[in-house]
């Protein structure tokens, strides 16, 4: 299934990072914070038709995220998010 966003909305998938103690326990996933990296799987058209600008984002950006921003939906069990472009703080380079 394809996700084709509309507006100024933005696909992404959350990069899972593997948090280990500094005495070297490996938390588990229950235990650790949400992340904020994610990886832009698709991107809207951008705004409204009176205001047409091309997004800032394209496929593949990694970004940095709000930490409790956007709606997350399983598709063909895949966990993505789908969030609204202002949510993007920052693209990771």
């Amino acid at each position: 299934m394809v996700i084709r966003p509309l507006g100024e909305r933005v696909v992404i998938k959350m990069l899972e990072t593997e948090e280990t103690t500094k005495s070297g326990i490996v938390l588990p996933g229950s235990a650790k914070e949400k992340p904020q990296v994610a990886v832009v799987i698709a991107v809207g058209t951008g705004g409204d038709s009176d205001d047409m600008k091309e997004p800032e984002l394209s496929v593949g950006d990694k970004v940095l995220i709000s930490k409790y921003a956007g709606t997350e939906v399983k598709i063909d069990g895949e966990e993505l998010t789908i969030l609204n472009i202002s949510d993007v703080l920052a693209v990771v380079e």
